[in-house]
C-alpha cells in the first residue's frame, strides 16, 4: 500500500480535524501518500481531493468541523454511485480509504468494502448511537457545549423564576439528554428510551413550587419530543413561566475537548495501521479505554447497548 484516502462524511463534529491530523501523521511516517476528500462521498464520486502532507495538518488539531467539510449525497446511496467511487479511487491510485462519520457514512463504507476496497470506519457522531464503541468522537465537546449552554440558562431561569424546556440532539438516542441532565443537576431529562407522563411531571413541578423552589430545567432529546410542545402543554400547570431554548447545532462546533483530542488522535493512528496490516471493513472503537476493531457488517447489523447505567444513576438521583 503506497497511497490511502481519507474523508469526512454526514454531520461534522469535534475531532474531526484532531483525527485527519494524526492519520496523516500516521501515514506519513510509514512512507504513505495520502489525500483528502473533499466534501464527503460527493467529492469521492468526482476524485474531487487534496494532498495531505505535514503541512496540510498543521494548526488543525484544536479546530471543531472538518477542514475537508462534508456532505450527504444521494447519488452515492446508489450501486451506480458506489461503483464509480472505486473506478475513481483505482483511477487515482488510491490503494485504501479511512471514512470518517456516523452510520449512514459507515453504511457507505460497508457498501466500499463488499465492491472489493479497502476500508476503515471512523466512529464520529455526537448522538453517540453506534455500536461496537463506548464513545464516538464528537460526544465529550457536544456534552461540555451542552453543559456550559444549561449553566448559563440556569442562572437566568433562577433570576426570573421560570422553567426552560431545553431541547438537545441525540436522534433516537437519549445519551447527550441524559449525561447532561445529571451533570447540571436538571429535574428532568426526557428521553426516547423512557416514557414519560407530562401530567406527572406538571404535577411534581407544581409540588416544587408550592415548596418553595421557583424554576427548572427540563432536558428533552429530539427523538423524545419537540420542546415548543412540552411547553405549551406544561405551561398552564406548574406555577411559573416556561421558556424554551433549542440548542441546535451549536452542539456540533467548538474546539474539542481534550478526551476527543485524545480519541481522535487513538482513532486516526489506528485506522492508517489497520490499513497497513492488511485489516479491512473494520471499523475502530473505544472499548474499556483500549481501541479495538469490529468488522462494519457487525457494526451495521448491531445495536448500540442501552445507556442502562446512565438511565439509572439519572433515576436514582430524581431526575
Amino acid at each position: 500500500m503506497k497511497k490511502i484516502g481519507i474523508l469526512t462524511s454526514g454531520g461534522d463534529c469535534s475531532g474531526m480535524n484532531a483525527t485527519i491530523r494524526a492519520a496523516v501523521r500516521t501515514a506519513l511516517r510509514l512512507n504513505l501518500e495520502v489525500v483528502g476528500f473533499r466534501k464527503g462521498y460527493a467529492g469521492l464520486m468526482k476524485g474531487d481531493c487534496i494532498q495531505l502532507d505535514s503541512r496540510a495538518v498543521s494548526n488543525i488539531l484544536h479546530r471543531g468541523g472538518t477542514f475537508l467539510q462534508s456532505a450527504r449525497s444521494a447519488e452515492f446511496r446508489t450501486t451506480e454511485g458506489q461503483e464509480q467511487a472505486v473506478a475513481a479511487l483505482r483511477a487515482m491510485g488510491v490503494d485504501g480509504l479511512v471514512i470518517l462519520g456516523g452510520d449512514g457514512s459507515l453504511c457507505g463504507a460497508l457498501a466500499l468494502h463488499r465492491l472489493g476496497y479497502p476500508v476503515i470506519g471512523i466512529p464520529a457522531s455526537i448522538d453517540n448511537d453506534i455500536p461496537y464503541t463506548d464513545m464516538a468522537l464528537g460526544v465529550d465537546t457536544a456534552l461540555n457545549n451542552i453543559i456550559y449552554a444549561v449553566d448559563c440558562i440556569k442562572d437566568t431561569a433562577s433570576s426570573h423564576a421560570r422553567a426552560f424546556v431545553i431541547e438537545v440532539m441525540g436522534r433516537n438516542s437519549g445519551y447527550l439528554a441524559s449525561v447532561a441532565a445529571i451533570a447540571t443537576g436538571a429535574e428532568y431529562a426526557l428521553v426516547p428510551e423512557r416514557e414519560f407522563d407530562l401530567a406527572e411531571i406538571c404535577q411534581q413541578l407544581r409540588c416544587r413550587y408550592e415548596e418553595g423552589r421557583d424554576n427548572a430545567i427540563i432536558i428533552l432529546a429530539e427523538g423524545a419530543g419537540h420542546a415548543q410542545e412540552v411547553a405549551h402543554s406544561i405551561k398552564d400547570a406548574i406555577g411559573f413561566e416556561t421558556r424554551v431554548t433549542v440548542l441546535g447545532h451549536y452542539q456540533r462546533g467548538g474546539a474539542p475537548t481534550v478526551f476527543d483530542r485524545l480519541l481522535a488522535s487513538r482513532f486516526g493512528k489506528k485506522a492508517v495501521e489497520l490499513l497497513i496490516s492488511g485489516q479491512q471493513g473494520m471499523m475502530v472503537g473505544l472499548s474499556c479505554n483500549a481501541i479495538l476493531a469490529t468488522p462494519l457488517e457487525d457494526v451495521i447489523r448491531g445495536e448500540k447497548r442501552p445507556q442502562d447505567e446512565v438511565l439509572r444513576l439519572a433515576e436514582v438521583l430524581g431526575i
